[in-house]
C-alpha cells in the first residue's frame, strides 16, 4: 500500500499519482494525493465484518458525529479490473476515481474538511480474484463501503461471499447484469441490462430474422443473452456460451457460421472479441453476416488490434451519460483536459461511485456500515434538492438538511437509487465505421 506525502501538491500532480494496489488520497492544495474465497473465515458472512463497525483504517481524532465521526481521513475501497479481459474499463474506472476524489478532496469530508481516500485492489477481471481482494479490503483495511466491481458475475461473488450478512455497503461501478436486480443490497450506477437487451433485440429485428448468439459464460452473459432471447421476435438460430480468456474461438465461430443466421450478436468482453473478429476475419465470416454487440464490444484496444474492415458496420447498443447535461460537459472537459481523450460512460460511473461514497459519508451520523446503509440511497432520491456535485451536497447538509434533502444526479444522469439499487439508464445506438465507433440515437431505459 502507497500513501504519498500530503504537502503542497497541486492537483494535476495528484491526478498522475494514481496506482494500483494502493492507498490513494487525493486532493488539489493541503491533500494528497476495467471467482471465490480465500480466507478461511469466509462463509456468507464475509469474514469478521470489521467493514461493518470499523473506521476504514483512519486516525480518528474525535466523535462529534459532524459527517460521521470526525477523522483525518474516510477510507473506502474499490475492487476495480486493473489486470484481465476488462482492463481496458478499469482503466477508465481509475480515471473517473481520480477526478471524484479531487473534486471532493478540495472540499474535505466534515467541518475540519477531512481527507477521503480509496484503498484499490485488482479483481484481476475473475470472480476468485475478486473475492480474495474484496475480504482484504474488508477484513484487513476494515473499509465499511465498497465499490465494487466492474464485471457482473465479480460483482455478485463479492457480495455472496463478501458483503452478504455484514453491514458493508456495496456499490458496483460498471455492472449491467439483470441478475444484480435480484439482490438488492447490491447497489450499482451502471443501469440493468434489460433495457438494453431488448433494445438490442429490437435493432437486430429491424434487418433480421435469424440470428446467431454466443455469451460469454458468466453472470452478464448469461443475463444479457437471457433478455435478448426473450425479446429477440424471430428465430435464434444459435445460442451457446464461450469461456472466458481462450486464446481461440474458432470452434464456436465455425458452428455459427454453420446456420443460416444473417447476424451474429457476440455478448462478450474486448480481449474474447477482439480474437473472435480477427479469426472470423481470416474465415471471411465477416462478409458472410452482420456483427452486433454491447457496450463491452465498444473499446479502444479492440480497433487497435483488429484489422481494418474486419467488423465494418457492426452495430451495437451501449450504456450512455446524457451528453447535453451541463454536469456531464463539465466532467467531459476536466477529463479531456487532465488525461487528452474524451470520456467514456463507464469513467462516469466510478466519478458517480466515488462521489455517493463521499456523500454518504458526510450525511452519515457515524462512519460505520451500518450508518451508510442507512443514508446512501437517500442522497440520490428525487424528493431531495437535486445538486450536481459533492461540494452542494455538503452545503445542504451543514445547512441544517438531512440525507432525504439532497438529490445527487450524477454526471452520468440520475442516479436515484430504487428498492433493487437499480439506478435509471441511458442508452446510444452504435457502429463500426471506417474502423472507428460512431455513436447515435439515444434510448432512455
Amino acid at each position: 500500500m502507497r500513501q504519498l506525502d500530503r504537502d503542497d501538491v497541486t492537483r494535476r500532480d495528484v491526478l498522475k499519482t494514481t496506482g494500483a494496489g494502493g492507498l490513494v488520497v487525493l486532493g488539489s492544495t493541503a491533500g494528497c494525493l476495467e471467482s471465490s474465497d480465500g480466507s478461511g473465515d469466509g462463509g456468507s458472512d464475509g469474514g469478521s465484518g470489521d467493514g461493518g463497525s470499523g473506521d476504514g483504517g483512519s486516525e480518528t481524532t474525535d466523535s462529534s458525529g459532524d459527517g460521521g465521526s470526525m477523522q483525518d481521513t474516510y477510507t473506502i475501497g474499490m475492487v476495480n479490473s486493473l489486470t484481465g479481459s476488462l482492463a481496458p474499463y478499469g482503466e477508465r474506472n481509475e480515471r473517473g476515481l481520480q477526478l471524484a476524489l479531487a473534486d471532493i478532496n478540495d472540499v474535505g469530508i466534515g467541518s475540519n474538511g477531512a481527507e477521503f481516500a480509496v484503498v484499490q485492489e485488482d479483481s484481476e477481471s475473475v470472480n476468485q480474484s475478486g473475492v480474495n481482494a474484496a475480504r482484504k479490503l474488508v477484513t484487513q483495511d476494515g473499509v465499511p463501503l465498497l465499490i465494487g466491481a466492474v464485471g457482473s458475475g465479480v460483482s455478485i461473488a463479492i457480495y455472496d461471499s463478501v458483503v452478504s450478512g455484514t453491514d458493508v455497503v456495496q456499490i458496483s461501478q460498471n455492472s449491467t447484469s439483470p441478475e444484480l436486480t435480484n439482490k438488492p443490497g447490491l447497489m450499482r450506477m451502471s443501469p440493468s441490462g434489460s433495457a438494453k437487451g431488448q433494445a438490442l433485440a429490437n435493432l437486430v429485428g429491424q434487418d433480421h430474422d435469424t440470428v446467431a448468439v454466443t455469451w460469454i459464460n458468466n453472470d452478464y452473459g448469461t443475463g444479457l443473452s437471457d433478455v435478448f432471447a426473450d425479446s429477440f421476435e424471430g428465430d435464434v438460430a444459435y445460442n451457446t456460451p464461450h469461456d472466458q480468456d481462450q486464446s481461440s474461438y474458432r470452434g464456436i465461430l465455425s458452428e455459427m457460421a454453420a446456420t443460416d443466421a444473417t447476424a451474429w450478436v457476440m455478448i462478450t468482453y474486448a480481449n474474447e472479441f477482439t480474437i473472435m473478429v480477427n479469426e472470423a476475419y481470416d474465415q471471411g465470416y465477416h462478409e458472410q453476416v452482420e456483427y452486433y454487440g454491447a457496450e463491452s464490444t465498444v473499446a479502444d484496444a479492440i480497433t487497435e488490434n483488429t484489422e481494418p474492415g474486419s467488423m465494418e458496420s457492426m452495430t451495437g447498443i451501449t450504456e450512455s451519460a446524457p451528453v447535453d447535461q451541463e454536469s456531464y460537459q463539465n466532467f467531459a472537459s476536466t477529463f479531456e483536459d487532465e488525461f487528452g481523450s474524451a470520456p467514456s460512460v463507464w469513467s462516469a460511473y466510478a466519478y458517480d461511485a466515488v462521489t455517493v461514497a463521499a456523500i454518504a459519508t458526510e450525511a452519515a451520523d457515524e462512519f460505520t456500515g451500518a450508518a451508510l446503509q442507512e443514508v446512501v440511497r437517500d442522497v440520490t432520491r428525487p424528493e431531495g434538492e437535486a445538486v450536481y456535485t459533492f461540494e452542494d451536497a455538503k452545503a445542504i447538509l451543514e445547512d441544517g438538511g438531512g440525507p432525504s434533502d439532497v438529490n445527487y444526479e450524477g454526471v452520468s444522469g440520475p442516479v436515484d437509487l430504487d428498492e433493487n439499487g437499480d439506478p435509471p439508464g441511458f442508452y446510444q445506438v452504435y457502429e463500426v465505421n471506417d474502423h472507428t465507433y460512431e455513436f447515435g440515437d439515444f434510448i432512455t431505459g
